[in-house]
């Protein structure tokens, strides 16, 4: 007769230790300790595994309103530029907002030329993001050094890449076309409107086969994307992820709709680049912007192997709802808190060794003051040791490529030890004692490793917090 107990034992060592084994981990971990009678939770193994894989970043690529290319829009942001301009289509004279954050043309300095990466023939197989997220990923992959040709390293790379909002153009322009006719209607309208088919393209492009991921949670997109990809990596799923968001959907339709919502800026239409002002007095809602950011990211153990360069290390993530109304954050700013404490929990640190937040701020009066009492509350008395920056003033409000754009940024200011500027911030009118960076770059001098929260909130109350550090050996 078979003794269930010591059975069940048996055979959960035997699966830890194939899950640990592929992954190049050695772990002894009592059969006794692993095992839960039923009515128990026991969670020994994943607790050990999360502690032995730490998960870094190797690779980014960017295409945006200040550049194409993860340094070029480095550069510009931390030279205090601006990437809001007048929008030019005379159908925007009709609107109250005529301003936008778009991805520079190739006459423009580190502008884009779509047609030197795609054939026209790819270009009807997609909307405008899922190109600008394929540009995005060959310079991160290009920059991690990581194509890889054998089957095996690309069984264990994954994609995790989202789209928030898809381009309504292609929805109107094929309305019209049906009118003509069904047949009319292309192949490719499906494909191109799926939220999910950035990830599908550059899993196809680059034969990755590990989990393909998609996320689409309004303006937390590309943070949940980049959290959900860590957690594939920590939780032994993969070794390799692709992971961020795109956002291309700039139309008078979409300016109009956001106007009907009062969340645009209306008032700074012949001086675009002072439009987008979080946190500052006059500020009177966020300025649509568009674009991609890719990240790579990796298990330490796989990156130091291959001799990676590491940008900084992912440490936590955490996530939350609202559960307060469409479009508005809950007034006590209880959903943000719970995301940036569940981040911090997850990453195994205390709030203390927080230096740096990149907030989600878009320069709405109604939210930016909501995140700024969430975090302070959350800080408590180590408020007045960290510094507050939302980028969103030098290259307006991405959507769903807002929070993976943002944590490039985060990271780079990790590497390099500079906090960017929150662009128009003239006068604060929160009364707060957290420190700011208004207008012009700020030195991140820490005694200890340099720990920033990058956060992210969607319409509907969804919220994401990361946490990322300094890589130390």
């Amino acid at each position: 007769m078979y003794n269930t107990e010591s059975f069940l034992r048996k055979t959960y060592c035997i699966t830890a230790y194939k899950l640990i084994n592929k992954h190049f981990f050695k772990i002894s971990v009592c059969a006794g300790q692993m095992f839960a009678p039923c009515g128990t939770v026991n969670r020994t193994l994943t607790t050990a595994l999360r502690c032995k894989r730490r998960v870094v970043v190797t690779g980014i690529g960017v295409v945006s309103p200040l550049g194409v290319g993860a340094q070029n829009a480095w550069q510009a942001l931390i030279e205090s530029k601006s990437g809001v301009i007048k929008l030019s289509d005379p159908e925007y004279e009709k609107l109250p907002c005529r301003v936008g954050a778009l991805v520079p043309k190739d006459n423009e300095p580190h502008g884009l030329d779509i047609n030197k990466h795609f054939t026209k023939s790819d270009l009807r197989t997609m909307c405008p993001a899922t190109a600008y997220a394929l540009i995005a990923t060959e310079e991160a992959v290009n920059d991690a050094n990581w194509t890889p040709t054998d089957e095996g390293d690309k069984r264990d790379t994954g994609v995790s890449v989202g789209i928030g909002m898809i381009d309504l153009v292609d929805v109107c322009t094929t309305y019209e076309a049906l009118k003509k006719g069904y047949n009319k209607v292309s192949p490719y309208f499906v494909p191109r409107i799926l939220p999910n088919m950035a990830a599908g393209q550059i899993s196809i492009r680059y034969g990755f086969r590990g989990p393909n991921h998609s996320v689409s949670t309004a303006c937390a997109t590309g943070a949940h994307a980049i959290g959900d990809a860590f957690r594939f990596i920590r939780g032994g799923e993969t070794s390799v992820m692709i992971c961020g968001g795109a956002e291309a959907c700039i139309s008078p339709l979409a300016i109009a709709a956001f106007c009907r919502l009062r969340a645009l800026s209306t008032s700074k239409n012949d001086f675009p680049y002072e439009a987008s002002r979080p946190f500052d007095r006059d500020r009177e809602g966020f300025v649509m912007g568009e674009g991609a950011a890719i990240l790579v990211i990796e298990e330490l153990n796989h990156a130091l192997e291959r001799k990676a360069k590491i940008y900084a290390e992912v440490l936590g993530y955490g996530l939350s709802g609202d559960a307060a109304h469409l479009t508005a954050p809950s007034e006590d700013g209880t959903g943000a808190i719970l995301a940036m404490d569940r981040a911090v929990k997850d990453a195994g640190i205390e709030t203390v060794d927080i230096t740096s937040i990149n907030a989600h701020a878009t320069s709405t009066p109604l939210g930016d003051a909501i995140e700024l009492k969430a975090i302070e509350s959350f800080m408590g008395q180590h408020s007045k040791n960290v510094t507050v920056t939302s980028t969103k003033g030098a290259h307006g409000h991405l959507l769903g490529a807002a929070g993976n754009l943002e944590a490039i940024f985060t990271i780079l200011a990790i590497k390099n030890g500079v906090i960017p500027p929150t662009l128009n911030l003239h006068n604060l009118d929160i009364k707060t004692s957290l420190n700011f960076a208004p207008n012009i770059k700020k030195c991140w001098n820490v005694e200890s490793k340099r720990i920033a929260l990058k956060n992210a909130f969607g319409f509907g109350g969804t919220n994401a917090s990361l946490c990322f550090a300094e890589y130390n050996e």
